[in-house]
């Protein structure tokens, strides 16, 4: 019984320590800035009426909307290369070169491992050689050096997780190996292309070091970079803008998570 007991305070705690910060950032959004900054009040509450002036001064008076229209552009076609260079790379790696393939996916794996603070340099130098720094291609051309590695191994465990047996019962009926892997293998692994296409975008939205390295005019930021750099100014920080600019990222890619954690989780589960 106190067993049971001290499992589900445990979870508890856990669920409110993940909670509050999305709790908190949601008060301040709608609080006056007298509210916010006034001493002797609970700051959980709504000491004075709430406000919409910070989500409209958010979309209004600051870039944020081209940040956001900067970060889906930059997160599509990250998705896209990825997923065009990973599933092919994962399957051959899953079918094609035997059990050698299918160790190598943890060696694919380690690249992803790589810090970006060692190699933020070089990936500038590729970036000026190219003539694309000051814009938006940059991130396309350098976040899927991230994002393909850890994508391929990811759905590496998931072309394992696919039965031989339907690879050989597609060639015995006349497949050759791309119909097999197009008509056969692929529908299998779509959650986990979900997954991976999720996970892709999210970096993209979330790398900062890059974003902030290679681009420094304000029109071609990111939501990474751009947020900070237009709500903070010297020592002034526009909290409640702030916090509304996360909730309009957060919430829905937590949500998106939410509905593809079983596929990761496999995922993980198979790569490993």
């Amino acid at each position: 019984m106190l067993r049971k007991i001290g499992f589900y305070c445990g979870i508890g705690f856990l669920t409110l320590f993940s909670i509050v910060p999305l709790l908190w950032a949601l008060i301040t959004v709608f609080k006056r800035n007298s509210d916010m900054y006034s001493v002797g009040t609970v700051p959980f509450f709504y000491n004075e009426p709430p406000t919409l002036e910070h989500v409209v001064f958010l979309f209004t008076e600051s870039n944020f909307g081209l940040f956001l229209q900067n970060s889906a552009i930059v997160g599509i076609f990250v998705v896209l290369i990825t997923m065009i260079l990973s599933i092919p790379a994962a399957f051959s790696l899953a079918r094609l070169t035997g059990s050698w393939g299918e160790r190598s996916g943890m060696a694919i794996f380690l690249v992803y491992l790589i810090p970006p603070s060692l190699l933020f340099i070089p990936m500038y130098q590729i970036v000026v050689w190219l003539g694309i720094a000051n814009t938006i291609w940059s991130l396309v051309i350098v976040l899927p050096t991230i994002t393909v590695p850890f994508c391929t191994w990811l759905l590496l465990g998931f072309f394992r997780s696919v039965p031989r047996s339907l690879d050989e019962a597609a060639m015995l009926d006349g497949c050759g190996q791309f119909t097999t892997f197009y008509r056969v293998l692929l529908p299998q692994v779509w959650p986990g292309v979900g997954a991976c296409a999720v996970f892709a975008f999210s970096l993209s939205l979330g790398n900062y070091i890059y974003a902030a390295t290679f681009i420094t005019r304000s029109a071609a930021r990111t939501l990474s970079a751009g947020v900070p750099t237009e709500l903070i100014r010297g020592d002034v920080f526009f909290w409640p803008e702030l916090m509304a600019a996360t909730l309009v990222v957060a919430i829905p890619l937590a949500i998106v998570y939410g509905l593809f954690f079983n596929y990761l989780v496999g995922g993980f589960k198979n790569a490993t």
